[in-house]
């Protein structure tokens, strides 16, 4: 769709078709949609961004926790949200063998025993094996390194998801 039909769009369809740009978080949409018209797809981008950096620390968390594991059992059950299934499956996360699977439950068990909510990775960038150097890796940072990588890769993965649902400006 293009910018013109999404700055005309009601309220409630607003919500509905960007509801979901933010992982199971239709309050980040319901917040910018006062906010149009947006000039181009990196405005409404920057003004969900802002959104969730303006949102106090537990709201935030909220929006942390509201996404699957990688290469879980939510994704292999096909129980993902339509963003999440495309994006998992482009890697094959829902198709994993046994024994990767394996790793994958245990690296966000792991992960999830440390921090307190899921790993959290923009796998549009990266292919399976960085998916597992990244967990290991970030296993050593801090609870507060965490929480800001995960916003970050959340706001990757929004940027994404956008660009794939509205049309570049003429």
């Amino acid at each position: 769709m293009d910018l013109s039909e999404i700055n005309r769009m009601d309220r409630a369809c607003f919500v509905r078709e960007f509801g979901g740009m933010y992982e199971h978080s239709p309050w980040v949409a319901e917040a910018v949609v006062g906010r149009r018209p947006f000039s181009n797809r990196r405005a409404l981008a920057a003004a969900m961004g802002e959104v969730v950096e303006q949102a106090p620390p537990e709201k935030k968390l909220e929006l942390i926790q509201a996404h699957p594991d990688l290469g879980g059992k939510l994704g292999r059950q096909r129980e993902l949200s339509e963003h999440s299934a495309r994006e998992q499956s482009r890697l094959g996360l829902d198709r994993l063998e046994d024994s990767e699977f394996q790793e994958f439950t245990r690296l966000n068990q792991g992960y999830r025993e440390r921090f307190g909510f899921p790993f959290i990775l923009c796998v549009a960038l990266v292919e399976k094996a960085g998916i597992l150097d990244a967990f290991r890796r970030r296993l050593e940072n801090s609870r507060e390194a965490e929480v800001e990588e995960a916003l970050r890769q959340i706001h990757l993965i929004a940027k994404l998801r956008l660009e794939q649902a509205i049309e570049p400006a003429a």
